[in-house]
């Protein structure tokens, strides 16, 4: 059986509300918090799979190390949000074969 998996930004207001959401239904989930424990690119490509989403789909385009100008190639903007996770939109939930950016 998987456990499910929250990356999680303890400073972010939506991220604390969907751990909060977890915690008051009881649901057992392992917390990640991606900005101490980067995922690896395989990972961060694996979720981005699972959501259906390209890295440029789910980069906070806010962030001072968002890369306005580097071309839609995905192995280059996972490279660099594995490089600056604080661009990897937050929080995402991933499920078994399922994941969600909870906002």
């Amino acid at each position: 059986m998987h456990r499910m998996e929250i990356w999680h930004n303890p400073r972010c207001s939506k991220s604390r509300a969907a751990k909060q959401r977890l915690d008051d239904d009881n649901i057992a989930y392992t917390e990640r918090r991606y900005l101490d424990d980067v995922p690896s690119a395989q990972e961060l490509d694996h979720v981005l799979k699972l959501l259906g989403k390209e890295p440029w789909e789910i980069a906070r385009t806010k962030e001072a190390a968002y890369p306005a100008t580097l071309e839609h190639d995905r192995a280059k903007w996972i490279e660099h949000m594995v490089a600056n996770p604080s661009l990897i939109e937050r929080p995402i939930v991933i499920n078994g074969d399922k994941a969600r950016i909870e906002r």
